[in-house]
């Protein structure tokens, strides 16, 4: 449940796009430039690989991972060799393995709010991931 809701704040479960014959974002997944602002300043770190951006990173894929991030936590989750931070099994599995970092246990409520604040510093993201599995476990939500 964590990861569908992490998801659904991430991508709005993938809004406007289709997942392909092979479990691909199309179209591709990315978000706005991270040009400081609204969002942290971070400069390109892929050469426009995965977000197409050569000047400035911007978070990929339905799990919304920083190219950098995804070059340390990407996963290839359907076996095909390829990590594709755009296809959905590979960025659910990067995104457990990232959230399940240090041995964290995530039935303990302490370890999830833990997991959820490194995915995304911010206490209105995990009020809103937090609230969602709520939601959805309590039967008030159908799910993301």
């Amino acid at each position: 449940m964590l990861l569908a809701a992490i998801g659904e704040v991430e991508s709005s479960s993938l809004r406007g796009r289709r997942l392909d014959a092979s479990h691909d974002a199309v179209p591709p997944v990315r978000g706005p430039a991270l040009t400081g602002g609204s969002y942290a300043a971070i400069r390109d770190s892929d050469g426009g690989r995965y977000d197409g951006d050569p000047v400035w990173d911007r978070a990929v894929g339905p799990m919304q991972f920083i190219p950098a991030t995804w070059r340390i936590w990407g996963a290839d989750g359907n076996g095909d060799g390829i990590r594709d931070p755009q296809n959905i099994e590979d960025a659910t599995l990067a995104a457990a393995n990232y959230l399940c970092a240090g041995g964290r246990d995530l039935s303990q409520a302490a370890d999830l709010r833990a997991a959820v604040l490194s995915y995304n510093h911010s206490q209105r993201y995990l009020s809103t991931v937090v609230g969602i599995i709520q939601a959805v476990t309590s039967g008030a939500l159908a799910g993301p």
